[in-house]
């Protein structure tokens, strides 16, 4: 299975880029998800990327599934 276009394939949910604020134990990271939503601060797995604080990355479903390169300050 693969995503195309700019949603899942198996739900048709979006990802979500968010700013990584600190790791946390079992691959975990608290994730800042900017002005404007709901929550401001989330904890995330990071399991399946090697995310580093500041980093954004992309989320979807609690799981950040990419690393997005050349974003931040």
């Amino acid at each position: 299975m693969s995503c195309h276009d700019e949603t899942c394939v198996t739900c048709s949910d979006e990802a979500v880029a968010v700013t990584v604020v600190r790791l946390l134990e079992r691959d975990l990271a608290l994730v800042d998800t900017g002005p404007g939503r709901e929550h401001s601060r989330e904890v995330v797995s990071v399991a399946l990327v090697e995310a580093e604080p500041g980093d954004t990355v992309l989320v979807h479903a609690k799981e950040a599934i990419a690393i997005v390169r050349g974003a931040g300050p």
